[in-house]
């Protein structure tokens, strides 16, 4: 058998799909199709003699991908054109009483 699997202590990244690495060391000369490539179900890296140079091209390609930037709410300076009206929800200032409807007295 030409093909060895190479645990990492640490594991691998996932790729991008969610999908579980492995490393894998083809015993075969480069010229002939071996060395070091990892791969997933849905990709796998170009095969190198060093297992470094395969390790860091998953991680370039599978790297996280950064969320979009938060945005800061803007403070909206108030109006001077706005007029605020006071439709009773608030209690009526002293001394003023609301217009209409006797409740009751006679």
């Amino acid at each position: 058998m030409t093909q060895r699997h190479i645990s990492h202590p640490e594991g691998l990244p996932r790729c991008a799909a969610g999908h579980s690495a492995r490393h894998i060391h083809d015993h075969r000369g480069l010229a002939a199709g071996g060395g070091h490539f990892i791969e997933c179900l849905c990709q796998q890296t170009r095969r190198y003699s060093e297992a470094e140079t395969a390790l860091s091209e998953w991680r370039r390609r599978n790297r996280a991908l950064r969320g979009p930037r938060k945005v800061l709410p803007s403070i909206a300076a108030p109006a001077d054109n706005v007029v605020q009206l006071a439709f009773g929800l608030a209690a009526a200032p002293p001394g003023q009483r609301a217009a209409g409807g006797g409740h009751g007295r006679r």
